[in-house]
C-alpha cells in the first residue's frame, strides 16, 4: 500500500534553507537542507529528528563563494571566473553571487566544502543548476579554458558562427568535467572514511527551458558521468509559462510547455537505472502573482508530469516557507496568506504524489528529436546582420503584446523569406523553430515527447519505443554521424522518420563532421536512407520503414492557423503512407494503475468537454469527493482515483502521512502524521458505513459515502504522530 511505505523509497522530497518546522513538516520521505554555512549541522540535525531521510542540496554554477572569490580559500583571488558579458559585465545571480566559469580550482573548491556534508552524514548530495550563458564566454578564465582545450587563441563568440558554436560546447564540457571530478573525489571520501558511497545527484531545468533561457549546461552529457546518480527535474510554473509561438498567437500555455519539458528530462535517465524526481512548484520565483494564478498553474504542472508513466519519484516544492508564511502578490497592499483551501490541496498533492504507480504507455509513440547541441546555437553573430550593433543581437527584444504583434505580422507579411527577421525570430526565447513542430500535435491530443538524439548513440534500442520520429536540423545538429546512421537503421526496421528543415540556419556551415562533403547534416541522414528529395514534400518507403522531408523552416509552422493545419495535414498523410493509425482530439489520457489523469486543452480541433463516467475519488478536491460523473471543458485537468479497482479496504486520499493501519475486532486503527495548522481529510475504503470516529480519542467530522463504498475524516492537522480510530 503506497501510502504506507518506508521513508528509504524516496519517493517525495523537499529542499529548504531554513530549519524544520511544524508549518511545513510535511511528512514525507527526505528533507533536502540547502547550502553550507554555520548553521548547516544545526539544520541537519532537526529534519533528522523529524524523522526524514536528510539529503543536501547546493549551486554548482552560483553560491556564496566569497572565500574563494576572495582569496581566503587558498591565497588567490578568482573574480576573473565570473562569467562575463562582451561589454565586461559580470553575470550575477544576486550582488557578490556571479555565475562561475568552473575551473580546476573552483572544483577543488567545490569538493573541499561539500567533504563538510559528507562528515555531517548525508545521505545524498545534489549540486544544482551547472548553468553556463549564452550571451557569457568573455572573461579572463574563460579565454584560459578556451586556450587549454581547442590549442588555439580564444575567438570571441559574436564574430562567426563557428566561434560562437566552439564556445558553446566549451562551456558544457567545463560544467561537465567539474560535476566528475566533485562526484568523484566525495564518493572516494565517503568510501575511504566512512565505508559507504554518498549519492550524488544534479538537480537542473529541462533542455527545453534551458534552450528557451539561452543557458548552456551538460544535460544529456551528465549520462556519460559515471558518479552521477541520478537528477531532479526543475520544470515548474516559472519555466512553463514561458511565452511560445502557436497558430500565430504569443501566450503561455503552462500544461503543454511543462508536459514537453518533463517528457526531455525523464530522457536523461531512461533504462540507466538511475533515479529521477520531477519538481513542482505550488507559486514560483516571481512573487507578483495571486493565488489563483499560483494554483491554476501549480495543477496544470502536476497534471503534465503525470502523463509521463516511467516517472513517480517527485519533489513536492522548493522553499516551503515562502509557500505557506507569506502573502502574494508580494510586497502588495491587497497580498494575503495562503488560503485555507490551497494549504488542504497541497497537502492533499503532496501525499497523493507518493502513491502513484508506473505504467506502460500506451497507443501510438510519437518523439520529436531534441540534442545537447541545440544549446549552442542561440543566438547569431554579428556577421550574419547588417544594422548598427544594438541591432545585431540576433533577439526579438520585444516588451509588449503590441510590439510582438507588429514584428509578427511583419515577418509572416514577408512570408518569412526577411533573412534578418528569420534569424531573430529563429533566436527568440519562444524556440518557434521546436515549438512549430511540437505544438501543432500536443494541442491535438497527439502524446509527443521529446527524445534525446544524443541516447542514439549511448544505448543500442534507444529508439525503439517510438513508432514516429519527427526532426530537424535546423535548431540543431547532430555531434557525431552515428547519430544519423542510429535513425537511419530505425527507419529501415519499421520506424516512420518526418525530417522538416530547409537548410536556412547559418550553424549548417560550423566547422564539422559534414563540412565540405555534405551542405547540411540532413543531406548525410537522406543518403544513409537511400532518398533524395526534390519536392517540397515527398514520403519515401524505405525497407521495412517510412521517410518523409518537408523543405521548410518549422519556425514557419507556428506563423498561423493555417501553417498548423498545414503541418498536421502533412503528419496525417505520412502516418496514412505508413499504415498507422491516429485522432485528433483535445485531450491527453493516462491510466496508471487504479488512478486517471486527464486533460483538455484549448486551441484544439474542438472546444469539446471531456466527461468520465465511472466511481471515482476526486483527487484535485480538497475531501477527495467521490463522483460518478467528471467534466473536463477546455482548460481542466484532473487526477482520479478509481473505486471499481480499490481493494476491499484501501487508503483512497490523505492530508497527512499514513505510518501504520490495522484492523480491529469492530473498526481501523491508523497511525498519522503531518504539517501543523490545515484541516486535513482522510477517504478510506472500508466496504461497510462507519458508526463514530476519533483522532487521539477525540472525536471528528466524518461522512459516509455509499457509492464509493468509502468514509471521509475531516480534523485539525498537528505535528507529531497522532491515532485515528474508525469504528463501525
Amino acid at each position: 500500500m503506497a501510502f504506507i511505505r518506508d521513508r528509504s523509497e524516496e519517493r517525495t522530497g523537499f529542499q529548504n534553507g531554513l530549519p524544520a518546522s511544524d508549518i511545513v513538516d510535511f511528512q514525507n520521505d527526505f528533507a533536502m537542507v540547502y547550502r553550507m554555512d554555520a548553521s548547516t549541522a544545526e539544520r541537519i540535525k532537526g529534519y533528522r529528528e523529524r524523522g526524514y531521510v536528510v539529503h543536501l542540496m547546493t549551486g554548482i554554477s552560483w553560491g556564496h563563494y566569497l572565500d574563494y572569490l576572495d582569496g581566503d580559500f587558498d591565497g588567490e583571488t578568482h573574480w576573473d571566473e565570473a562569467q562575463t558579458d562582451r561589454n565586461g559585465n559580470q553575470i550575477l545571480h544576486s550582488p557578490k553571487v556571479p555565475y562561475m566559469v568552473p575551473t580546476v580550482s573552483f572544483a577543488d573548491y567545490i569538493t573541499a566544502q561539500l567533504k563538510q556534508a559528507v562528515d555531517l552524514g548525508v545521505e545524498a548530495i545534489h549540486v544544482e543548476e551547472p548553468e553556463f550563458w549564452d550571451r557569457a564566454g568573455y572573461s579572463e578564465a574563460f579565454k584560459r579554458e578556451f586556450f587549454a582545450y581547442y590549442k588555439t587563441p580564444w575567438s570571441p563568440p559574436h564574430e562567426s558562427v563557428d566561434a560562437r558554436y566552439k564556445c558553446a560546447k566549451l562551456k558544457a564540457y567545463l560544467y561537465t568535467r567539474t560535476i566528475e571530478r566533485v562526484s568523484a573525489a566525495l564518493k572516494e571520501y565517503s568510501i575511504k572514511k566512512y565505508g559507504k558511497a554518498v549519492r550524488f545527484y544534479v538537480p537542473t531545468h529541462s533542455l527545453l527551458n534551458y534552450t528557451q533561457w539561452k543557458i548552456v549546461s551538460p544535460e544529456g552529457r551528465l549520462a556519460d558521468i559515471p558518479c552521477v546518480d541520478g537528477c531532479i527535474a526543475q520544470v515548474w510554473t516559472g519555466t512553463a509559462r514561458e511565452k511560445n509561438w502557436y497558430q500565430g498567437v504569443y501566450a503561455e500555455r503552462t500544461f503543454e510547455t511543462a508536459y514537453l519539458e518533463y517528457g526531455v528530462m525523464q530522457e536523461l535517465v531512461k533504462g540507466t537505472g538511475r533515479k529521477m524526481w520531477f519538481l513542482h512548484d505550488p507559486i514560483e520565483d516571481n512573487p507578483r502573482f495571486d493565488w489563483d494564478d499560483y494554483r491554476e498553474n501549480y495543477f496544470c504542472t502536476v497534471a503534465a508530469s503525470l502523463l509521463h508513466p516511467k516517472i513517480n519519484t517527485y519533489e513536492i516544492c522548493p522553499w516551503p516557507d515562502r509557500i505557506f508564511r507569506e502573502k502574494y502578490p508580494r510586497n502588495f497592499p491587497d497580498g494575503l496568506p495562503i488560503p485555507d483551501v490551497y494549504k488542504t490541496l497541497l497537502n492533499n498533492t503532496f501525499q497523493t504524489l507518493g502513491t502513484v504507480e508506473n505504467a506502460e504507455q500506451t497507443g501510438l509513440r510519437v518523439g520529436i528529436l531534441m540534442a545537447d547541441a541545440q544549446l549552442y546555437q542561440r543566438e547569431y553573430p554579428d556577421s550574419e546582420f547588417s544594422g548598427p550593433i544594438e541591432q545585431k543581437t540576433g533577439t526579438v527584444l520585444v516588451t509588449g503584446d503590441e510590439e510582438i504583434e507588429a514584428f509578427r505580422t511583419g515577418l509572416v507579411e514577408k512570408g518569412g523569406e526577411n533573412r534578418e527577421l528569420m534569424l531573430k525570430f529563429m533566436s527568440d526565447a519562444a524556440f518557434p523553430a521546436f515549438y512549430g513542430l511540437a505544438m501543432p500535435l500536443v494541442k491535438y491530443g497527439i502524446p509527443v515527447r521529446p527524445v534525446l538524439l544524443d541516447n542514439a548513440r549511448r544505448y543500442a534500442g534507444y529508439l525503439d519505443d517510438y513508432d514516429v520520429l519527427i526532426m530537424s536540423y535546423e535548431y540543431m545538429k547532430p555531434d557525431y554521424p552515428d547519430m544519423n546512421a542510429a535513425i537511419a537503421r530505425w527507419v529501415m526496421q519499421g520506424g516512420t522518420l518526418i525530417y522538416v528543415g530547409d537548410g536556412f540556419d547559418p550553424f549548417h556551415n560550423v566547422r564539422s563532421w559534414w563540412t565540405g562533403k555534405y551542405p547540411t547534416a540532413a543531406e548525410h541522414l537522406f543518403e544513409m536512407l537511400g532518398v533524395s528529395p526534390e519536392k517540397e514534400q515527398e514520403i519515401f518507403t524505405c525497407l521495412k520503414g517510412t521517410a518523409a522531408v518537408w523543405k521548410t523552416s518549422p519556425a514557419k509552422l507556428s506563423f498561423s492557423k493555417e501553417n498548423a493545419d498545414l503541418w498536421r495535414a502533412f503528419f496525417g498523410a505520412v502516418l496514412d503512407k505508413a499504415g498507422r493509425e491516429y485522432a485528433f482530439t483535445n485531450r491527453l489520457t493516462m491510466r496508471r494503475g487504479k488512478h486517471l489523469i486527464a486533460a483538455v486543452m484549448d486551441e484544439s480541433v474542438s472546444d469539446e468537454p471531456l466527461t468520465v463516467k465511472g466511481v471515482y475519488a476526486d483527487l484535485f478536491a480538497p475531501d477527495f469527493a467521490v463522483v460518478t460523473e467528471k467534466t473536463l471543458r477546455p482548460g481542466e485537468k484532473a487526477l482520479l482515483f478509481d473505486l471499481t479497482r480499490a481493494d476491499e479496504t484501501e487508503i483512497v486520499g490523505s492530508s497527512v502521512r499514513v505510518n501504520a493501519m490495522e484492523q480491529t475486532e469492530n473498526g481501523l486503527k491508523l497511525k498519522v502524521s503531518g504539517a501543523a495548522d490545515f484541516t486535513a481529510y482522510l477517504r478510506l475504503r472500508v466496504g461497510q458505513p462507519v458508526a463514530s470516529a476519533t483522532v487521539d480519542g477525540e472525536a471528528v467530522a466524518f461522512e459516509n459515502d455509499p457509492v464509493g463504498k468509502t468514509v471521509c475524516l475531516r480534523f485539525e492537522s498537528k505535528v507529531g504522530e497522532r491515532c485515528a480510530f474508525i469504528c463501525f
